[in-house]
């Protein structure tokens, strides 16, 4: 399995899972475990993905996610899980 960590965090919207569990089903990026809360009006997210049936190459993914997230003003970063792991090992 190819997992990938995704964060987002921003001011609390409508509609912010929705377009994002969109753009991740319509590029077969399957959700294995999803966390959010908001505290006030900021909203904060994180996902762990399977990347392995990925439509596109992970450059692609995370370039689009970036996009998404200027859209509808959140900040999203997405990185592969042996790189997070190792990140916050310390």
């Amino acid at each position: 399995m190819n997992k990938a960590i995704i964060t987002v965090v921003g001011k609390d919207t409508v509609g912010i899972i929705a377009k994002i569990c969109t753009y991740l089903a319509e590029n077969s990026i399957n959700i294995l475990d999803i966390s959010q809360t908001i505290v006030e009006e900021y909203f904060n997210m994180m996902m762990i993905v399977d990347v392995s049936n990925s439509k596109k190459v992970f450059g692609d993914t995370v370039t689009d996610l970036n996009v998404i997230g200027e859209e509808i003003g959140v900040n999203i970063h997405c990185q592969k899980e042996e790189i997070f792991t190792k990140m916050h090992r310390i």
